[in-house]
């Protein structure tokens, strides 16, 4: 079979430490063909090499070439390396062929071996042997089937894992979008305001301005209307139906508060009033805060946590940190990811990570980002 992994060092390592042991084993022993099982046994070791780009082929040879060597002399028992080869063949099929195909390769090797019992053992052969051989080839190829499916399902969770990241993307831009939509709706809705009150102060050709006013305050109010509906169409049940305006930074102390009530204690740094920015940037403000303290609740040491927010002309930035130790959670990261993808939006910058023990999340959003 091909085109599972290129070669790497067990690839090479494996094979070169039972080539060692093979040949240190033929020099101690000294059996009969010794030279020909020493060239067997390297040959074998080579063929094992490329088992996992080629795993039917080098298990055939390496498999026939161990099973040859009593052919030039040596009797079954006297050596004993060959059979680390057979529990690499053995593993490698359970390991790299799909399903059980590998088995079928096995059998060929087990009517080699029974062959060699057969015809080149002369001692009596009984069907304990057969369960001696079993006892040696059967465990390593229950090895492999095992890791094969261990590798499978790890295959299958980092799938998933990966999926739920996207996922976990996707929401936090639509929940961007909403946010943004939301803007829009407020923006329209003082434009209806603005334009019916400015009908009241035109007076050069009434007529017509009030006709050209009522229209543009007919197409605001379709406008406004339209991003209602739009609203109600993608806001999650528990969002109100969208009714509610979105939150800024003036609403931090609200949200703080809820947070206080579940029992996290926190220190919050902010301007009062709260700074004026533009609503993009002021609901991407809240939501960043909103998330560092969920993590803070769910995952810090000592259920505190500090958030300060510093503002000048060209930028607002976001700190937020919280006590971690080894026993505290890491959370799955989908947290991060949506702060991640808010600030990229926005044309931001984000640093986060554990310093002196404290979990930090460092968010700049620059004002214009809108």
């Amino acid at each position: 079979m091909r085109g599972r992994a290129p070669s790497t060092v067990t690839d090479w390592g494996v094979p070169a430490v039972i080539a060692a042991a093979s040949l240190l084993e033929i020099v101690l022993v000294r059996p009969e063909g010794a030279v020909a099982a020493a060239v067997l046994a390297v040959a074998a070791c080579l063929a094992l090499v490329p088992r996992r780009r080629w795993t039917v082929l080098s298990a055939l040879v390496a498999g026939t070439l161990t099973l040859f060597t009593p052919w030039f002399g040596a009797e079954l028992d006297d050596l004993a390396a060959p059979i680390m080869v057979l529990a690499v063949v053995a593993y490698s099929l359970a390991r790299w062929v799909p399903s059980y195909g590998g088995l079928l390769v096995l059998g060929v090797l087990m009517v080699l071996l029974a062959s060699d019992y057969l015809f080149t053992d002369e001692r009596d052969n009984d069907v304990t042997d057969v369960f001696f051989v079993a006892s040696l080839l059967v465990p390593p190829y229950v090895l492999g089937r095992v890791t094969q499916r261990l590798a499978a399902q790890a295959a299958e969770l980092e799938r998933r894992q990966d999926l739920i990241r996207e996922q976990a993307v996707r929401d936090e831009r639509d929940r961007i979008a909403r946010d943004l939509h939301d803007v829009i709706a407020h923006s329209v809705s003082a434009m209806v305001v603005q334009t019916a009150a400015a009908q009241d102060l035109l007076r050069t050709d009434p007529d017509r301005a009030a006709r050209a006013l009522d229209v543009v305050a007919a197409t605001g109010r379709q406008a406004l209307a339209e991003t209602g509906r739009l609203l109600h169409l993608i806001r999650d049940s528990a969002d109100e139906l969208g009714l509610a305006p979105a939150p800024g930074l003036a609403q931090l102390p609200e949200l703080v508060e809820r947070f206080r009530v579940d029992g996290l204690e926190v220190d919050l740094q902010l301007a009062d009033p709260a700074p004026e920015l533009p609503a993009g940037v002021d609901v991407s403000a809240y939501r960043i805060v909103q998330e560092a303290l969920t993590n803070a609740l769910r995952y810090g040491a000592d259920r505190r946590a500090e958030v300060t927010i510093s503002c000048d002309s060209d930028m607002v930035r976001i700190r937020a940190a919280n006590q971690v130790d080894g026993r505290s959670g890491q959370g799955s990261g989908l947290g991060l990811l949506g702060i991640a993808e808010r600030v990229h939006v926005l044309g931001g910058h984000l640093v986060h990570g554990v310093t002196d023990g404290r979990y930090e999340v460092d968010a700049s959003l620059p004002v214009d980002a809108t």
